[in-house]
């Protein structure tokens, strides 16, 4: 009888515990709005915001997205204090007061922070793959293969389509005028 409550709990525990998890799909429906807002306020894509922060907190499942809302492995701000199980974390990287927060901080260091800030006068905001190639050239991920893997995401899950293209700003334009005429 202990036994089968025993593995009850455990299994109750691990579909619980997978419940909780963001699938990559949830996470660009959770925050595909807020990428396109970075993208009107600043010009990088919103490809790349959901992009890198996918590959760097695993569709907000790391320890830092979930205790931090750190969403792409930022450090700084004197050091952040959490709890995971019952054990106190000092880190290094930085804790955000909300997932919005943590896209704005990467916005920001993307067109503030002299490796990255030439990308936003060079490239447009649906060119995603010269942001990908350009974030790594200017050192912010350690891999080789990061602007690869990057892009995969992108790809993958087509968020190169959230990224506004000329030609889509024509077909609005146009669409009105067809309306009309008809």
């Amino acid at each position: 009888m202990k036994k089968i409550l025993l593995i009850t709990s455990l299994l109750v525990s691990t579909l619980a515990a997978s419940a909780q998890k963001n699938t990559p799909t949830s996470y660009i429906e959770k925050f595909k709005d807020d990428a396109i807002r970075i993208m009107h306020e600043t010009g990088i894509p919103a490809s790349i915001v959901l992009g890198v922060a996918m590959h760097e907190s695993a569709s907000g499942n790391s320890t830092l997205a979930q205790h931090l809302n750190n969403q792409f492995g930022v450090k700084g701000g004197g050091g952040a204090v959490f709890y995971k199980g019952h054990k106190k974390v000092r880190t290094a990287y930085k804790k955000y007061d909300s997932v919005m927060d943590s896209f704005q901080d990467f916005a920001r260091i993307m067109t503030e922070r002299k490796p990255f800030s030439h990308l936003a006068d060079a490239l447009t905001h649906y060119d995603y793959l010269g942001w990908a190639k350009g974030i790594q050239r200017g050192g912010y991920a350690g891999s080789r293969k990061w602007a690869s893997q990057v892009l995969g995401i992108i790809r993958k899950y087509d968020l190169h389509d959230l990224d506004e293209k000329p030609e889509d700003s024509l077909k609005q334009v146009k669409q009105p005028q067809l309306a009309e005429t008809n």
